[in-house]
C-alpha cells in the first residue's frame, strides 16, 4: 500500500474516533441536563394538549353524526 493510503486511513480513523468521543460526551451532558430544554417541553406538551383537544372534537362530532344519521333514517322509514 501507498503510504499516502495509509496516513489517510489513520487520519480518517482519528477523525472518527474524535466525532465518536465528542457525540458520547454531547449525548451524556444533554441525559444529566433531562435531555429536553424547558422551552421544548412546553411546546411539546402545548402540541399534546392541542392533540387532545382536537381528539376530543372529533370523538363529539362523530356522536353527532351519529344521532343525524339516525334521526335521517327515522324520517326516511316514516316518509315509507
Amino acid at each position: 500500500m501507498t503510504p499516502v493510503f495509509i496516513v489517510s486511513i489513520v487520519f480518517g480513523g482519528i477523525v472518527l474516533a474524535l466525532t465518536v468521543i465528542c457525540g458520547t460526551i454531547l449525548m451524556l451532558s444533554r441525559l444529566k441536563h433531562g435531555g429536553i430544554s424547558q422551552k421544548n417541553r412546553q411546546d411539546q406538551a402545548d402540541e399534546a394538549r392541542m392533540m387532545q383537544e382536537i381528539y376530543h372534537g372529533l370523538s363529539k362530532m362523530e356522536k353527532r353524526m351519529d344521532a343525524l344519521e339516525s334521526i335521517l333514517m327515522d324520517q326516511k322509514w316514516k316518509d315509507k
